[in-house]
This record gives structure tokens, sequence and C-alpha cells, in this order.
């Protein structure tokens, strides 16, 4: 394999960071191999996330919402010949829309992976899709791909660094609260993780919230009710979400809701306590074993978050 193209149609960061351990492993197996994103939406590997240094050539077709259009299919083959000079030996389409597996094939390829339909057109078939992309793989090239997971000592030393020196001891409970996209409802009541707050800092665990610079009211409101809380990133000129790995690194655990710091500080491997409403707890909650999901789907019959109550947290922690 000397081209592989990855096809990722999610948009967010915790979309991307999602892929972290599925990219490692491939790049470690195929290391000769030069690797091309494409997307839906901006390449935060090169971007927002570029200080994790997982590094994937960025292809621009100049179409928006590459995929998500039927007439891209008449401009897939063309732009891609021209931008990148030649066809690939490994198409990994990693979504499962018809219509963007039916345009992403008009690329030339050698081979072509795709769940869509079951496989229907993957260029070889295997006998069953599991959810783990990787082990599909596997099975699709007759070539064992070794599962590797991100490790945080990767990390620029430089954000390692100010990571201690902003969270120099110990017994701190992290706390993620804000949802990034605003379309579902899956945030904790404040008041609920203020009581939280409150309750682990009397134990002797020390609160520690991560919540951006701007957001000034909230973290004024939170001050006012856990004076005792910190927010590291206040404190530092440094501002990344690979700065958030290496302080979630410190934690001796963290809560959160489904947003993207969730996925940053999973990089971490920390214990974490991950709260699920409406959003689907098996498709995005983090892989690691040392994470506990409380989903009110689950337990409670109902897609309300709030109906997770405060003591239940408490007593994972």
């Amino acid at each position: 394999m000397k081209k592989i193209l990855i096809y990722n149609s999610g948009g967010g960061l915790g979309d991307s960071i999602q892929l972290f351990p599925f990219l490692i492993s491939l790049k470690s197996h195929f290391r000769k191999a030069k690797f091309f994103y494409l997307g839906a939406h901006e390449n935060h590997f090169i971007g927002k996330l570029k200080e994790y240094n997982i590094h994937l050539e960025n292809i621009d077709l100049e179409l928006k919402y590459f995929g998500f259009r039927w007439w891209h299919i008449l401009f897939a083959r063309q732009r891609i010949v021209k931008k990148t000079s030649g066809k690939f030996d490994l198409i990994i389409d990693l979504q499962t829309k018809f219509r963007n597996t039916l345009i992403l094939k008009k690329i030339p390829h050698t081979f072509f992976y795709s769940k869509t339909f079951n496989g229907y057109f993957s260029s070889k078939k295997i006998k069953s899709y599991t959810t783990n992309h990787l082990e599909n793989l596997s099975l699709f090239l007759e070539e064992d791909v070794v599962e590797l997971s991100f490790k945080v000592n990767k990390l620029p030393k430089d954000l390692v660094s100010e990571a201690k020196r902003l969270l120099p001891n110990s017994n701190y409970v992290g706390f993620s609260i804000t949802q990034g996209n605003e379309y579902r409802k899956k945030s904790w009541s404040i008041y609920k993780f203020t009581a939280l707050a409150n309750k682990i800092q009397s134990k002797g665990k020390i609160p520690v919230f991560f919540i951006e610079k701007n957001k000034i009211d909230l973290i004024q409101k939170i001050k006012n009710q856990v004076p005792a809380a910190l927010f590291p990133e206040l404190n530092s000129k440094l501002s990344c979400p690979a700065l958030v790995t290496a302080l979630a690194s410190r934690l001796n655990t963290a809560v959160t809701i489904d947003n993207g710091v969730m996925h940053m500080m999973a990089l971490a491997n920390i214990p974490m306590i991950v709260l699920f409403g409406p959003t689907d707890s098996e498709k995005f909650a983090p892989k690691n074993k040392f994470t506990t999901i409380l989903d009110s789907k689950k337990l409670y019959k109902t897609n309300n978050i709030n109906s997770i109550e405060v003591d239940e947290v408490l007593s994972l922690i």
C-alpha cells in the first residue's frame, strides 16, 4: 500500500478524535503508505487537532459537504485525479450512507472498503461486519492489523509541562459540562454539577472544570457556587484540545456529558463517568475499559439526562 484514502463524513472534533486508535493502528501497519483525508467537513487533523501529530494529507475538492449532494458524483473522479495524480491503493469509507458511498466509489482505486449495505460496495466481501473497522479491515485485507491506542507521552513536551504546572498535585476530579452542538439537549443541570463538585470537595478532592475561556458568565456562576473550583485553562496562554488531554492525565477521574472534551479526556485513558441522555452511548462513549456509562435511556427509559441523580454519580467517584 502506497496511497490510502480515508473518508470521514463527521464534522465534530469528537468524530475525528474517535478515529485516533484506528488511524494510529493503520499508520503503524502501513508504515510506507501516504495517508490522505477526504471529508465532508474540515480536516481537523491538520487544524485544531494538529498537536496530536496524527497527520493526514488533506484533499480539498472544492465541493462543500462532499458526498452529501448527488451532483458531486459528476466531479469526484475528475477532481481527485487532478489533485492526487492517479488512483489509490485503498479507499476506506468510514460511514454508511448509500449516496456518499456511491459518490466515493467513483474515485479511482484498487481496493474499496465500506460497510454500507453490509459491504455491498466493497471490492472484497467478508462474512460479517462488526462495529470495529479495524477488525473488519483485517479480514478484508487478510492481514492482522494490530490495534494500538493513543499514548499521552506522544504529546508535545511543552503541553505536558504546562499541564503539570497548572495541576501540580493530586486528588483532582475533572468536570466537562457544556455541549458543543445544540441540536440535542444533552447537558446535565449546572446545579447538579456544582452540587456534585461541593460534595467531592468535602471528601478531600479538588473539582477542576474544563470550560472555554469565552464562557465568562458560566465560569463566574460556578465560581460563586463552588469557590474552590479550578479552571486551569484560564491560567494558560496555551489553548488547544491536546492541552485538555494533557490536563486530563493529571486527574484521578472525570465526569462528563457527551461532548468533544469527553473524547479529549478519554485519550488520557483515565477513569471516567460519562452521562448520556438523548444520544447513543454505545456509539459515542469512549471505548477504554475505565469508562463507566450512566445512560438515562437504559436506567430510566427516558431521554432526559437530568433523571440521573447527583448521588448516583458520587457513589461511582
